[in-house]
């Protein structure tokens, strides 16, 4: 693909990604996305055939660079607590940031019958970001810089916290204090003093 087709596709998915996280993945039409685009709707379909298909773009692009991240950060030899921190501080403000959730769009895709019954695809992506978290977390422990832990565990605390967050963002007022404890707390459970 060309670069102005790849630069169109990326504006389409930022347009989608705010219709998304606003009425949910259910309620998103098409016509939507054309409108907050400005594309005519030869235009978008001549990117895409569907929300569902720009919505797992969206879903596959933000686990691909989560992963590269880890990846690059501990192959440039960075400190695992400095690459936790800037994650960590990432996930902070997203979880104060109900606006651009996209929780509910989520769990919305990934309940579809035509989708759940894709060898549990929800489950696919838990395993792409279980392994990225498990190889950070090993690399700190490696490093000496993160405390010995139950690294799966771990990563279901940071997870479902954090998801938990972001869903009840959607339904309730989220103060600072929340997502601010949530990452103090990680910290000092990895983190050596």
């Amino acid at each position: 693909m060309n670069k102005k087709g790849q630069k169109t596709r990326e504006h389409i998915k930022k347009c989608a990604a705010i219709l998304f996280a606003e009425k949910g993945f259910k309620q998103v039409t098409m016509k939507d996305i054309c409108e907050a685009a400005q594309l005519s709707r030869g235009g978008l379909y001549c990117h895409y055939e569907s929300t569902r298909q720009i919505f797992q773009e969206m879903i596959d692009d933000m686990m691909s660079r989560q992963d590269q991240e880890f990846d690059l950060r501990i192959g440039q030899n960075q400190s695992a607590v400095t690459i936790l921190d800037d994650i960590l501080e990432g996930y902070r403000k997203e979880m104060l940031d109900s606006r651009s959730s996209l929780s509910t769009a989520i769990y919305e895709y990934f309940s579809l019958p035509e989708i759940a019954g894709q060898k549990n695809a929800l489950y696919q992506q838990y395993l792409i970001s279980a392994n990225t978290w498990k190889k950070l977390i090993q690399y700190g422990i490696d490093r000496k810089e993160f405390h010995e832990v139950d690294i799966e565990a771990v990563f279901h605390l940071i997870v479902f916290s954090y998801q938990g967050v972001r869903m009840y963002s959607k339904l309730m007022p989220v103060d600072e204090g929340i997502p601010s404890g949530i990452v103090r707390q990680i910290k000092k459970i990895l983190v050596k003093e």
